[in-house]
């Protein structure tokens, strides 16, 4: 069963949350991070390449230098102060009329070791190298991971409770998403949430891989160097934010492709003909309307294409997504794209892009090919993590983002 903690979090005081708030550090690259990072923006702490003039090498030690100064500076203005009780931070986002609330908690390193905290994508090491690196020279999480849990009505219900009251932060960052946070004071309360977690046996990484493994390492690292570790220490948990399965949405995850592998339009329609009813849409832009059913894009006009019974296998948690139908019927066994993490000829478009920006890079001549899929359902992924599979690499998006700063857990 899960072992989760309050925490004393370091915080914005309320006038400054919607400035300190920033994106996470790998939706934007050092040159976006640079032109949005206002004077107070955590961008200076997470991505602190940005403060050098031209923009340094992010992986250079002067870079994470710079991040322990800032965070020391921030502090020292007051612009993060620490909480002096240990609390739950409830978290909700509200994008496009639709909220959801999570809550923010120190979740215990070992659940992630033993896999209780389950993860559906593999990790690049050198990027947890990175997380690691800045994990370890704050002795702090500076960005919250992003975990799902099965629901629960007790911990539905204590929330909604808890809402009704003023919230602490309440603002719309520039992408038109609310923010809102409420810190938990009352010690039953608090009391209440560790103990109904003891009950939930498996937490599941929604988004935050490599800083999940990151920290598991940091505090394996620390647990070794601590001959009188109880694992009690703050070092054994780290920050993420935990919402009910059920108040989630994923949203689709495209692929775009440089060339049709030496065929000509024609010729590539009618090899898809052989596993795939196909269907000319005209111009105006196609969504996928269930599983097994594409958008696809190609010499100024749209196709559905419906995949056919007997070439996809529906009782494999991994043979039942839309992302290894397509790689199996089209990008190997057409386009011969082996590899989607290493081949060059392929790329991946966030659905929160929208289809126009597939049928942009197509017409602007950049790519060949795209296709659009319908989004990986919560039960697919809950069904691969506990069958211990791995998605295949960038089957799910999902959106809103949390912003990184509005609390922090320093160990």
């Amino acid at each position: 069963m899960v072992k989760i903690k309050p925490f004393k979090g370091t915080r914005p005081p309320k006038q400054y949350a919607a400035e300190v708030a920033s994106r996470p550090y790998d939706v934007l690259n050092s040159q976006e991070a640079k032109a949005e990072a206002t004077e107070r923006s955590l961008l200076h702490i997470i991505k602190p390449e940005i403060d050098f003039d031209p923009i340094a090498d992010e992986h250079e030690k002067k870079v994470y230098d710079k991040a322990v100064e800032n965070f020391k500076m921030w502090k020292e203005k007051g612009w993060l102060v620490k909480d002096q009780e240990e609390h739950y931070y409830i978290y909700a986002q509200t994008m496009n009329g639709k909220t959801q609330y999570g809550l923010a908690v120190a979740s215990h390193f070992m659940d992630y070791i033993e896999g209780k905290i389950k993860k559906h994508e593999l990790t690049r090491t050198e990027k947890e190298e990175d997380r690691m690196i800045h994990v370890n020279i704050q002795s702090a999480n500076m960005e919250p991971v992003f975990f799902a849990y099965p629901d629960i009505k007790e911990i539905d219900e204590i929330v909604a409770n808890e809402v009704k009251k003023p919230a602490e932060y309440d603002f719309t960052s520039s992408d038109g998403v609310r923010h809102q946070m409420w810190v938990i004071s009352d010690k039953a309360v608090i009391d209440r949430i560790t103990k109904i977690f003891e009950g939930v046996p498996a937490l599941y990484v929604a988004d935050g891989h490599h800083r999940t493994a990151a920290a598991a390492r940091v505090g394996q690292e620390r647990m070794k160097a601590n001959p009188n570790h109880t694992g009690e220490e703050e070092y054994n948990y780290f920050l993420a934010v935990l919402f009910p399965a059920n108040q989630l949405n994923i949203i689709d995850y495209n692929r775009v492709v440089k060339d049709l592998n030496g065929l000509t339009p024609a010729e590539f329609v009618e090899a898809l003909k052989k596993d795939f009813d196909v269907q000319e849409m005209g111009k105006e832009i196609y969504k996928p309307n269930k599983l097994h059913n594409f958008g696809m894009y190609l010499d100024g006009k749209w196709y559905s294409l419906t995949a056919k019974e007997g070439t996809y296998n529906d009782a494999d948690p991994i043979g039942v997504l839309d992302v290894t139908v397509l790689s199996n019927l089209v990008l190997d066994k057409i386009l011969g794209i082996k590899d989607l993490r290493t081949d060059k000829r392929i790329d991946f478009v966030g659905g929160i892009r929208g289809l126009g920006e597939l049928q942009r890079r197509v017409d602007n001549g950049e790519m060949k090919v795209a296709f659009a899929l319908y989004p990986v359902s919560m039960k697919q992924l809950i069904d691969i993590a506990d069958s211990g599979n791995i998605m295949p690499p960038k089957t799910t998006w999902f959106e809103p983002k949390l912003r990184s700063g509005i609390v922090i857990h320093e160990f």
